[in-house]
């Protein structure tokens, strides 16, 4: 195995933090991109101001500090900029494979590797497979009647339509969640009227978000030292908090939820006067339950005279607009689908095949199961990333990220050591793993009856989410125990 291939699939983020390990660890690594460039989701959102809601101290990767951020809370394209940079900061260039879309991934147990083929006729066999495949780049429109009729344009705010000028225009945004908050702040701006339809309500806190000024980059620039070690205090002060305060809340104790819940509501009283607005935005579930939302400038912008917030379910879309079930018709030129993305089906645009034919779509049809997140029963030598129950409802994802990266590094360097060609998670782990994570689940707010949201599935599974704080999962992620795992 010293000499292994490494395959790892998507140049997002996740994507390219494991080739820059595996390389580092003196593997042979390629990484099959289907777009032209790298940056996963930051490439395919360019809705207007779209930006990430972790703050840049937790989001860039610890090995990797970035003196150019020009707020506490990165813009999409300058994360996308960090992307690149990551490609040229650690020559990842050589190994990848741009524009090459893998469809089918299949472990081949004589050979020992897995053989891929792409979209384009491309075929590589490595002995491992990274899938870095993300979650949240699926976009999911409703089926609502009458949607194709429509005359105007319209879009999912991820595949942003730039050639539409909204200036002027009478515009519907179907959908009040974490893409929809920070482009209708933007869209409100330019467009001639705008009407935000809202199914159900969402929790928002302030976002406190600040410039890094030229002064601020020129002194990290000046000593750069000094700057990594007070970069490093700051992340991990920002890390304790979203880590001991933000988890409470969501594990359901009285401190967290009723903290995180009076920081919510005064964000509300403090930005919105009108009593009755103020009922339409206050959610009727229990806080934690959805994504909670940080932002500062979505309440402002639902109260300008050219925005109007409708709060009556959606009945049909016409030629001409959208319909409410109170019978009115909301006339529109565009329509801008801010409805999220398709999560607990796990539709990767890659067929896996793992060990006597089977497909990995397969065995999750009802509710995908990984243990750690990370590796599959029957499918030798394949490490995900941000897998099955490692999404976050705090903190952020690219320290989960490194975790799994750090995880698959160590299983690789411990088969070389052995001279083994395969690793492969034991059944009888990965069932006792989530057993054991659905018991501590079942304690978290996103078990709540009243809680509907796309971490869970219709019946009731909460396939998305970790059950604990971070610290846990570094914890566990720190080494493979190979007593888990089938090694051969």
């Amino acid at each position: 195995m010293s000499k292994s291939r490494v395959a790892v699939v998507g140049a997002g983020l996740g994507g390219l933090c494991a080739a820059i390990k595996v390389k580092e660890a003196g593997f042979d690594v390629t990484v099959l991109e289907k777009a032209e460039k790298v940056g996963g989701t930051w490439r395919d959102n360019e809705y207007p101001g779209c930006a990430c809601d972790t703050p840049v101290a937790l989001y860039e990767f610890s090995f990797a500090p970035n003196p150019k951020w020009s707020h506490l809370f990165p813009r999409a394209p300058e994360v996308q900029a960090y992307s690149e940079d990551l490609c040229d900061q650690f020559q990842l260039r050589p190994h990848l494979k741009l524009g090459e879309e893998p469809t089918r991934a299949e472990w081949n147990d004589a050979k020992g590797v897995w053989a891929i083929t792409t979209k384009q006729g491309g075929s590589y066999e490595a002995e491992v497979l990274i899938p870095a495949l993300g979650q949240l780049n699926r976009p999911s429109i409703p089926d609502i009647p009458g949607k194709d009729t429509f005359n105007g344009k319209s879009f999912h705010s991820a595949r942003w339509d730039k050639s539409v000028d909204l200036q002027g225009k009478r515009v519907a945004c179907i959908g009040s969640a974490a893409s929809a908050v920070q482009l209708i702040p933007e869209v409100a701006k330019v467009a001639g009227h705008l009407d935000v339809f809202q199914r159900t309500p969402n929790w928002c806190i302030p976002r406190n978000d600040m410039e890094i000024t030229d002064e601020d980059k020129a002194l990290f620039l000046t000593d750069l030292e000094a700057a990594m070690r007070l970069g490093a205090m700051n992340r991990e002060i920002i890390y304790e908090r979203a880590d001991r305060f933000f988890w409470q809340a969501f594990e359901w104790t009285d401190a967290g939820r009723n903290a995180l819940t009076r920081q919510a509501l005064n964000h509300l009283e403090a930005q919105v006067a009108d009593r009755e607005l103020r009922r339409k935005l206050t959610p009727e579930y229990p806080i934690g339950c959805k994504r909670v939302l940080i932002v500062d400038d979505f309440y402002p912008a639902l109260q300008r005279e050219n925005v109007s917030l409708v709060t009556e379910g959606i009945e049909r879309i016409t030629e001409t607009g959208v319909v409410t079930k109170d019978g009115v018709e909301h006339p529109a030129d565009v329509i801008i689908w801010a409805t999220g993305f398709e999560t607990t089906g796990w539709h990767w645009s890659m067929d896996v095949t793992g060990k006597n034919g089977v497909h990995l779509q397969e065995m999750w049809k009802d509710a995908p199961e990984a243990y750690l997140g990370i590796t599959v029963a029957g499918f030798p030598n394949m490490f995900m990333l941000y897998g099955p129950n490692t999404n976050l409802g705090h903190n952020t994802i690219t320290f989960m990220i490194e975790q799994q990266v750090g995880y698959a590094v160590d299983a690789l360097k411990k088969l070389s050591d052995a001279g083994a060609k395969s690793i492969e998670v034991k059944p009888d782990a990965q069932t006792r793993f989530n057993a054991e994570l659905q018991k501590q689940l079942a304690g978290t707010v996103w078990a709540d009856p009243q809680c509907h949201s796309w971490y869970k599935t219709a019946d009731g599974r909460i396939t998305q989410n970790w059950g604990w704080h971070t610290r846990e999962y570094a914890k566990r992620t720190k080494e493979v125990a190979l007593a888990d795992y089938l090694v051969g």
